[in-house]
């Protein structure tokens, strides 16, 4: 995703990015910003649940995520908060695309419920930086990804063009 950000910059379609931090293990507030700081793309950190209110006070064009896998019909596994991005650029009728290397497309498999979904140590959620910040008696629900339905999705971008989520199956 991150290549089609940087293409974008480049070529003075993208002026600024906003990361979300990817909770719990912070892989946007650690990897994602990192990388564009690094290339000098401005960007701007926020809470996986600041989202829906940066969508109401900002002009925001376009939503790009990545993906862990994306199946016949197009529905997609990605990082864990992926799917609550998705409902809210619909509200807001942001495009949201998913990028990804084309051998991310799982043709096996005929939707997403079929995308089996890892369940992470629950203390990534119960502590933070060593701190405990929860009961350890308290239960923790920690999937690591989430799926996006395809209606949710405007586009696919691969390394072998753009797609609407339909043309997957047909494509591939």
């Amino acid at each position: 995703a991150l290549g089609i950000i940087y293409k974008g910059f480049w070529n003075g379609k993208v002026k600024h990015v906003y990361a979300l931090e990817t909770r719990p293990l912070l892989q946007g507030a650690r990897l994602t910003t990192y990388e564009l700081i690094k290339n000098n793309v401005p960007a701007t950190l926020i809470t996986d649940n600041m989202v829906s209110f940066l969508f109401s006070k900002f002009k925001v064009d376009v939503a790009i995520v990545g993906a862990d896998r994306i199946v016949k019909n197009g529905d997609t596994a990605n990082k864990i908060g992926t799917y609550n991005l998705a409902v809210v650029c619909k509200h807001f009728n942001i495009p949201l695309y998913v990028a990804a290397p084309y051998t991310t497309i799982d043709l096996s498999l005929e939707n997403g419920t079929q995308i089996p979904i890892e369940e992470r140590d629950p203390d990534e959620v119960r502590f933070f930086r060593n701190q405990i910040t929860a009961p350890r008696e308290v239960s923790v629900w920690n999937p690591a990804f989430d799926i996006t339905p395809a209606e949710l999705i405007t586009g696919i971008i691969t390394d072998r063009g753009v797609f609407s989520p339909s043309e997957i199956s047909k494509i591939f």
